[in-house]
């Protein structure tokens, strides 16, 4: 489904991917490790089509659609989907207006039939109360004032109503207490099926806890160094990456 090849990026003059080679197939979940600066981060970024990254070699492909090709906005009309790090704030537009906007811009281009006001709000609640969020939550501005967990739950809210076919997930699980980080598992949980697929960026083994990695990949200096199972997270839990090195 996702196809990346020798794929090679800058962030403004510096490198920082330095060859990844990564397959995920539908039903997958990948889950992302390795130090600070090591690529995780810009490889979701790049694949998302972020601004202010260059690709200077390699191709990524989603359903054999060339994504480096084509704008945000129509890498996302593909099915594309980030949860970032750090979600902005939009003062002035609520949730279900931020919401309903997306689905409506989705739905258009996938040639799907606009829903009414009152099948979203009823599609929008049932998610949001999955997600543990209040209906108070659909009348305040996007992430405006919102603590930690409610910026992160709101990505997953995000994610249950737009239907990705690929969610970049990019430390999800940073800034939440464990309640926190349970529901927003169960939340990507409830959304991983046979017909999409996940990549996960962490820092933490826990986190594959409670969202079960088919795959465990860990870069180092722009490449993925090493791949396994979950238990290989918990290996890195316990050793950290120092033992590992980047391919040559």
């Amino acid at each position: 489904m996702l196809r990346i090849e020798n794929l090679h990026a800058n962030a403004g003059d510096e490198p920082i991917l330095r060859g990844v080679n990564l397959v995920v197939r539908p039903g997958e979940v990948h889950a992302l490790m390795g130090p600070n600066g090591s690529g995780k981060s810009t490889l979701a970024n790049v694949i998302a089509g972020r601004p202010g990254y260059e690709v200077t070699a390699g191709s990524v492909s989603l359903d054999g659609v060339d994504l480096l090709a084509l704008p945000p906005e129509e890498r996302a009309q593909q099915g594309v989907f980030m949860a970032f790090q750090y979600p902005i704030e939009i003062p002035g537009v609520s949730n279900m207006e931020f919401l309903k906007a997306a689905l409506d811009s989705r739905n258009a281009a996938q040639g799907r039939p606009e829903l009414s006001a009152l099948q979203f709000l009823k599609l929008a609640r049932a998610a949001a109360e999955r997600l543990g969020l209040g209906p108070e939550f659909g009348k305040r501005g996007v992430n405006e004032g919102f603590s930690g967990g409610e910026k992160k739950r709101n990505e997953i809210l995000q994610m249950l109503l737009l239907e990705p076919r690929l969610a970049l997930l990019d430390e999800t699980d940073s800034g939440l207490d464990i309640d926190s980080l349970g529901t927003v598992a169960a939340g990507v949980n409830a959304f991983a099926g046979e017909d999409n697929a996940i990549v996960l960026v962490t820092h933490y083994a826990r986190l594959l806890e409670h969202i079960v990695p088919d795959h465990v990949h860990v870069l180092v200096a722009g490449r993925i160094a090493r791949s396994g199972d979950k238990s290989f997270a918990l290996e890195i839990e316990a050793k950290g990456y120092g033992w590992l090195t980047a391919p040559a």
